[in-house]
């Protein structure tokens, strides 16, 4: 069990000339994350009231709630992040002049669910004490003891089975990359422990999609395509996780653990724009290999503008902004995607054109 940092372990935690601000910040943000309604700790839009989700699982059996709480039904914007980079290599994968194959989206909808809520249980299970200490997370199911570990590891296995079921409906290409993710969403919440960058290891998990979500559709990977979308989705990560990640400064300051959010502090900002940059350098390359067309780039300059406002507009010592700010980025992926999808329909437009006037 994680034990609070002695004073002197803080000091040596943190350089000497930031410490006595990120300490009044520390006190402060604890007493604004208290203060809060449940519904903005969590609900999916940042809205004064709960959200539908919430709502929802509110009106499930009482036995099977902690289980729906447990796999963040009731929270599905970590949903959403996790089904959109599947969304854009779908996108992507289609034929021009086509729609995205819906069988493939229901599929990868179906398991971004279940993944999602055997990450979240894996991370609940391994953050047991950690939770009890943190204002926004000591109420979930297994902190408060309405689950078990043993009960939440029999659920994991349910969920897990149920992923497996969705993943053999894929090529054996597409299981054998899909299997290869698993170590990245079992170690994911121990780098907490180890690292200052957990948000980059949960990059590297999340956007795992990005590269299955193509070679499901095509029967393998074209890496000139899936790799810098892939890098994309993980500096989209970066940033996004980073802004959630202000929210818990001061209890993870207090319960020992590491993010990106205390590695840059007041640098934030300068970093976010850096990550930035290279998802969109990383976009445009992959609009060049795919011979994407207009509304594919005016999408990724939607995409710029849109990540120009979070940054320049977030407050990172207001946990409220920083959690709107966080649940802003499910309209930057729908965006993306329907540059991806219209784009794809004006490329079967030009290909057709230029068809019928070389028989001109």
């Amino acid at each position: 069990m994680l034990r609070c940092l002695a004073p002197r372990q803080l000091l040596s935690a943190l350089p000497l000339a930031s410490w006595r601000v990120t300490a009044a910040v520390a006190t402060r943000e604890r007493q604004q994350l208290r203060a809060l309604p449940a519904a903005q700790l969590g609900g999916s839009g940042g809205g004064s009231g709960p959200s539908a989700a919430a709502t929802l699982v509110g009106t499930a059996p009482r036995a099977l709630q902690p289980y729906l709480r447990l796999m963040r039904l009731d929270k599905p914007i970590g949903t959403w992040l996790l089904y959109l980079p599947c969304t854009w290599s779908i996108g992507l994968a289609a034929e021009p002049g086509c729609l995205p194959d819906m069988s493939m989206l229901t599929l990868f909808g179906i398991g971004a669910i279940l993944m999602r809520g055997a990450g979240c249980t894996i991370n609940d299970m391994w953050d047991k004490d950690i939770d009890r200490k943190v204002a926004r997370t000591e109420n979930r199911p297994i902190a408060a003891g309405e689950i078990s570990r043993s009960q939440a590891f029999v659920f994991l296995g349910g969920q897990l089975s149920l992923a497996l079921a969705v993943l053999l409906c894929l090529n054996y290409y597409s299981i054998a990359l899909g299997a290869a993710s698993l170590g990245l969403v079992v170690t994911y919440p121990l780098m907490k422990r180890l690292t200052y960058w957990p948000q980059l290891i949960l990059g590297l998990t999340f956007n795992w999609g990005a590269l299955l979500g193509w070679s499901a559709v095509k029967g393998s990977c074209d890496w000139s395509i899936c790799l810098p979308l892939y890098i994309s989705g993980v500096m989209w990560t970066l940033i996004y996780d980073t802004i959630y990640a202000h929210q818990d400064k001061a209890d993870d300051i207090l319960v020992g653990v590491k993010s990106t959010a205390l590695k840059f502090q007041e640098q934030t900002k300068q970093w976010l724009l850096g990550f930035s940059t290279v998802m969109l350098t990383g976009l445009t390359v992959v609009g060049l290999n795919s011979e994407q067309t207009l509304p594919y780039y005016a999408a990724v300059a939607a995409v710029g503008a849109h990540l120009a406002h979070q940054i320049s507009s977030l407050d990172i010592n207001n946990p409220q902004d920083c959690w709107k700010k966080f649940c802003l980025n499910r309209i930057l992926g729908l965006v993306l995607f329907s540059g991806i999808v219209f784009g794809n329909l004006w490329k079967g437009k030009t290909k057709t054109d230029e068809t019928e006037k070389v028989q001109s």
